[in-house]
């Protein structure tokens, strides 16, 4: 399968699906992601209180090459600009190496709260002396997972302590144990896992249980993309492609000195990621809350990727924990999700995460290079025209035409947008 379709943007949906067909995609994904999608039975399944279902557009990033292989990529995303920027910057990448990945067992961390705990240490003592049996006991709890190549992976013992100005302070032992969750994001087999072991702690310990949940920090699960690319290929009319590239390696250390502008950068980053998520039913919420705090590991709120120029060569380079999973929740229920694990030909929930990883390290190198030669507005607001000449009441065939007036104007209000298309309407 080729992931280079010349021109994929100039086509219409059929058009487009016509060319995923012929580059290689499951006819069966083809006809799937000609359906209407998640019904409203099936959606009534998912979660409470249903009345209707909600779409968004569910598009193809091309242009990937990761870790050797081509990949089209499904993105669910509202934002203008983000699929273009991210097919752009992959058909940069692939005139090298494109991505190269790597990703950590999928362990994920449940977490038993013993609280309030009058004397840590001895509550600590005891839970260490009893570390075979909670042991045997965790991996008792998910036999099949065992089957599966997965399970128990250690626990571990912390003391942990509340203190604020000006309040009492609580000391509290908190009980951690890996888990494997193979191709699950693991979530439920976690909270199992929690409260499952939660009564043979609190006989050990005799001090009392607060929360038994999994954690979303999966500093154990972490995913790495990095890519080289030829400065030359960051060319623009009004710069030279190594003075972009050192423009966009400074625009990174801005992030890295300021927690303000991180905030954003990485906001651009998960553009990415957060489309691969909900493209393929994942919890984009739980994946964002572990990214973030894993930036604010240090005590400062730091950016997740990496830039710099060395030898000749812009490198970038990204390190987060990345939940991702294949199997479970939404993903069996939702048909799109199938449809679109089919097209990506994801095998399994560490694949998944890699290409993740690569469209979101893409991501953020499409908006530093715009950032760092015509700014961000104007490459975003060429894509949105298309958006505001539809608010202004632009039919499908007259979109073309309104666009380019906005674009030529370099305005694009949607006063501007109804302007051209009285004008193109002969209305005066």
């Amino acid at each position: 399968m080729s992931s280079r379709i010349p021109g994929f943007y100039k086509l219409g949906p059929e058009g487009r699906l016509d060319a995923l067909e012929r580059a290689g995609v499951p006819s069966e994904a083809i006809e799937g992601l000609r359906s209407e999608g998640l019904s409203l039975p099936a959606a009534d399944l998912m979660v409470e209180n249903v009345v209707s279902t909600f779409s968004l557009p569910n598009a193809v990033a091309v242009n990937f090459r990761i870790d050797g292989r081509d990949r089209l990529v499904p993105m669910v995303v509202e934002e203008p600009s983000v699929v273009a920027a991210v097919s752009n910057v992959a058909r940069l990448a692939r005139q090298g190496d494109g991505f190269l990945t790597d990703a950590d067992p999928s362990v994920m961390i449940a977490q038993i709260q013993v609280v309030p705990c009058a004397h840590p240490e001895a509550t600590l003592a005891r839970l260490c002396e009893a570390l075979p049996r909670l042991e045997a006991e965790a991996h008792a709890v998910h036999p099949r997972l065992v089957e599966r190549g997965g399970g128990v992976r250690g626990i571990e013992l912390h003391h942990r302590r509340y203190e604020e100005d000006g309040r009492p302070t609580e000391d509290m032992v908190v009980v951690h144990i890996l888990l494997d969750c193979v191709d699950a994001m693991g979530a439920n087999m976690l909270n199992t896992l929690a409260e499952e072991l939660a009564p043979t702690v609190a006989e050990i310990t005799g001090e009392p249980i607060g929360l038994r949940i999994l954690s979303n920090l999966a500093d154990r699960r972490k995913t790495r993309a990095r890519v080289r690319i030829d400065p030359q290929a960051l060319a623009t009319e009004a710069m030279d492609g190594l003075e972009v590239a050192r423009a966009i390696a400074q625009a990174w250390r801005f992030a890295w000195a300021d927690p303000y502008r991180a905030a954003t950068h990485n906001k651009g980053v998960m553009n990415g990621i957060d489309s691969v998520a909900l493209a393929t039913g994942n919890d984009w919420r739980a994946i964002e809350a572990g990214a973030h705090a894993w930036c604010a590991r240090d005590g400062q709120y730091r950016p997740m990727t990496r830039w710099e120029v060395r030898d000749g060569m812009l490198e970038g380079s990204l390190e987060i924990p990345m939940q991702f999973g294949t199997v479970g929740g939404p993903i069996r229920v939702h048909p799109t999700v199938q449809h679109n694990l089919a097209l990506l030909g994801a095998a399994g929930a560490r694949d998944l995460s890699r290409v993740a990883a690569a469209v979101g390290l893409a991501q953020n190198l499409g908006a530093l290079k715009a950032l760092a030669t015509e700014g961000i507005q104007c490459g975003h607001m060429r894509m949105h025209a298309r958006t505001v000449a539809a608010t202004a009441g632009a039919q499908p065939h007259e979109v073309a035409r309104v666009t380019t007036e906005l674009v030529r104007a370099r305005s694009f209000s949607v006063e501007t947008a109804a302007r051209a298309l009285r004008q193109l309407r002969g209305e005066g």
